[in-house]
């Protein structure tokens, strides 16, 4: 909350800032989220379609770009509502700014720091994942993370991250992330786990992977018909499977 002074207060314990959104930024919980130009914030375009949302979004633009301050002669409640107001607007106006160039520039600092975490999947090798929603609607879902490898989705691991909104990121952000990093898209990894008992794999478990490696064929070769280029060693390719033969090799020449 802001103090007498105009100046507030981390939820982390660091000290005083006297702006808001680095007071915002330094909050436990926001650590997915990226400092907007308040350039862009004041820029009534971006703000289209946002007063649905919330009431007198001028004066919650304001408190956001510090053009004003939250008058502590107001009730508590009226403050604490105006203050929880001006971060839902900002996290939507976020959401609206991390796919332009500057925003996307902003992020990919965060992604290759690893701010939003790795892939869980063993198969993934720690691939930084992105935050993406569900529906651009707020309200709807919560915040999911995407690995541009296995392409699924996965639950934070922080309940206070869980919590965010989906919409505060938006359903196109991944998309539009590796679209325009396209380097950064890494060689699909097809190896998968199969259970096996004293080395024999189960009857159900094998029938899987039997389909799972026709469906990988027949991408293969729709991708040759179309005549769309899916090198192994190529962003978006398919990387060879590792027998278990070899895997026994690898791990001895580590040893």
């Amino acid at each position: 909350m802001a103090s007498r002074e105009g100046e507030y207060i981390s939820d982390s314990g660091s000290d005083y800032t006297e702006y808001w959104i680095d007071w915002f930024l330094g909050s436990r919980g926001n650590e997915y989220f990226c400092d907007v130009d308040a350039e862009y914030i004041t820029d009534r375009f971006n703000l289209t379609g946002l007063n649905q949302y919330v009431d007198r979004i001028g004066l919650l633009v304001d408190i956001i770009t510090d053009r004003t301050q939250i008058s502590e002669t107001q009730p508590e409640e009226a403050r604490a509502r105006l203050e929880d107001n001006a971060k839902f607007i900002y996290a939507l106006i976020h959401a609206r700014y991390i796919i332009t160039s500057r925003g996307l520039s902003k992020m990919l600092e965060k992604y290759r720091n690893g701010d939003f975490g790795y892939c869980p999947r063993v198969n993934c090798k720690l691939t930084p994942l992105l935050p993406v929603g569900l529906s651009d609607k707020p309200r709807v879902a919560s915040v999911k993370l995407y690995c541009p490898n296995c392409e699924d989705l996965y639950n934070p691991k922080s309940s206070r991250h869980a919590s965010i909104d989906g919409a505060f990121f938006g359903t196109s952000f991944p998309a539009m992330f590796l679209q325009n990093y396209p380097e950064l898209v890494p060689t699909h990894n097809v190896d998968v786990y199969i259970p096996k008992i004293f080395g024999f794999q189960l009857h159900s478990q094998a029938q899987l992977t039997r389909w799972r490696l026709l469906k990988r064929e027949q991408l293969v070769n729709r991708l040759d018909q179309l005549h769309i280029e899916h090198a192994n060693d190529g962003p978006g390719g398919f990387a060879d499977p590792v027998d278990d033969d070899e895997n026994k090799k690898a791990k001895r020449g580590r040893r």
